[in-house]
Order: C-alpha cells, then sequence, then structure tokens
C-alpha cells in the first residue's frame, strides 16, 4: 500500500495519501475529485541512473561517490 504525493486542480491543496487498491482519491481540503498524482522525492531517487551501493541503492550517499 504505497503512499502517493497529489495535488487538488481545483484548490492548489498538496497532500499525501496512503492508497488501498482502486480507492477513488478526493482532497482533504474541498472535496475535488480533481486531483493530480506527483512525482514525489522518493519516486525521482530511484529512478538515478548513477551508481548504487547497499547503503542508499540510487547513488546519493557519501559512500557512492
Amino acid at each position: 500500500m504505497p503512499i502517493y504525493e497529489y495535488r487538488c486542480e481545483n484548490c492548489g491543496e498538496k497532500f499525501e495519501k496512503l492508497v488501498m487498491g482502486d480507492e477513488e482519491i478526493t482532497c482533504p481540503k474541498c472535496g475535488s475529485k480533481k486531483i493530480i498524482k506527483l512525482l514525489s522525492l522518493f519516486a525521482t531517487q530511484g529512478l538515478s541512473s548513477g551508481p548504487s551501493c547497499s547503503s542508499c541503492s540510487g547513488g546519493s550517499c557519501s559512500s557512492c561517490r
């Protein structure tokens, strides 16, 4: 059950949500269903094409440099 980051297109609220299956996401502030899934910092670190090690698995720690 991953946690995703979202932004509401209606009011601009940014929030995180624990997603269970095909659950419909709504804004906790205004209740809108116009939601955009954001690319989180955690997700972008996993996309690194640099070297990796067992410490960070993304090439971002001092051991990898």
